[in-house]
């Protein structure tokens, strides 16, 4: 049986602040990996790696912001003077919602500059080391939206789409050993949520509850997801274990999508 140990791995979880990058960040630890904490928040990460280091796991801050490719991968480059990365969880905060012939031209090149290029460039500066190693896991946190587009976020429907056909290409081209994979949440009980709720409250004259019952009658399992389930996935997809699997665009959404 294939393990699920992260033992000896080190894994660099961007937007690891907040949300399910922090408990993506505790699964991975938990599963013995070294997590190299990425955002901008920096009293966010102190604490959670305080909180890892405190459960007997291992991480370290490195604070940095994604709209700055440049300096992010530098800080990367030093890092990786200390060894491969073999886990990289591209995860980034979606754009503001609104309907798409709303939105201006910056609000699309600042979305793919956060996403799509800062996942390009991460992946091209930890590949080597990961090819080195025989072993590497690209995980991309995105959303339901690669296959059914969520009304009134037309700025990431088209980003996450862009981010599914990118890294479906990526997994073409990786050598063996290395797998990329999508992990794409429902509605789950976030920051992020939250916000988005409040925004469409606002924008239809409605209550937040409202707008939360709305979502809920969307999903089979009647429930908002915790961040702990799709990181619970998370950590399976970069275990030796799932290393048959690559390319996927894995739905956590409670049986939301109507699509097979």
């Amino acid at each position: 049986m294939l393990s699920l140990s992260l033992q000896g791995k080190r894994a660099l979880i961007c937007g690891a602040s907040a949300g399910i990058g922090r408990a993506t960040a505790l699964q991975l630890a938990k599963q013995g990996a070294h997590c190299i904490l990425l955002a901008r928040r920096a009293e966010r990460l102190e604490a959670l790696c305080a909180e890892i280091v405190a459960a007997g796991g291992s991480a370290e801050v490195l604070v940095g912001d994604l709209d700055d490719r440049d300096g992010t991968v530098g800080a990367v480059e030093v890092k990786l003077t200390d060894g491969p990365i073999h886990i990289l969880i591209n995860n980034a905060g979606g754009p503001k919602g609104g309907p798409i012939l709303q939105a201006q031209e910056d609000e699309f090149t600042t979305a793919f500059g956060r996403h799509v290029l800062a996942a390009h460039r991460l992946t091209q500066t930890v590949i080597a080391g990961m090819t080195e190693a025989g072993y590497g896991r690209i995980i991309n946190i995105i959303s339901t939206s690669v296959y059914e587009p969520i009304p009134n976020l037309g700025v990431s429907n088209t980003i996450r789409g862009a981010m599914a056909s990118w890294a479906k290409t990526v997994s073409k081209e990786l050598p063996p050993g290395i797998t990329i994979n999508n992990v794409l949440p429902g509605f789950t009980d976030t920051e992020r949520l939250s916000q988005l709720k409040k925004g469409r409250a606002t924008n239809n004259n409605i209550s937040e509850d409202t707008v939360h019952q709305q979502w809920l009658s969307q999903v089979p399992e009647g429930r908002l997801a915790q961040p702990e389930e799709t990181a619970d996935a998370i950590g399976f997809l970069v275990s030796p274990a799932a290393g048959y699997i690559r390319g996927l665009s894995l739905p956590v959404d409670g049986g939301r999508l109507k699509s097979i």
